[in-house]
């Protein structure tokens, strides 16, 4: 199990981006939250399986149909803040 702390930059709130990045997460079996920051960027906090956290992590390039993401910077995170399941706020 490992956890990261994803922000991802770019046309990212008021598109869905939060709302596709949980149906994401919870297909893959993920647990954490995604929500929106003031600089209008979006924060992802992830826990779970390597591979599945990874490949969330390289989701996040696509995003949302309508969003436009223009970075996505990744660090470690502590298993203890994801919590149960995968919120949105």
């Amino acid at each position: 199990m490992i956890c990261k702390k994803v922000l991802v930059k770019g046309r990212v709130q008021g598109v869905s981006f939060r709302a596709y990045t949980r149906e994401q997460a919870l297909r893959l079996g993920l647990r954490g939250h995604a929500r929106n920051l003031p600089d209008g960027s979006v924060e992802v906090l992830v826990c779970g399986e390597a591979q599945a956290v990874e490949a969330l992590c390289r989701w996040l390039w696509q995003g949302s149909p309508a969003s436009r993401v223009d970075a996505v910077r990744v660090k470690d995170a502590a298993q203890a803040d994801c919590g149960d399941g995968f919120s949105v706020g």
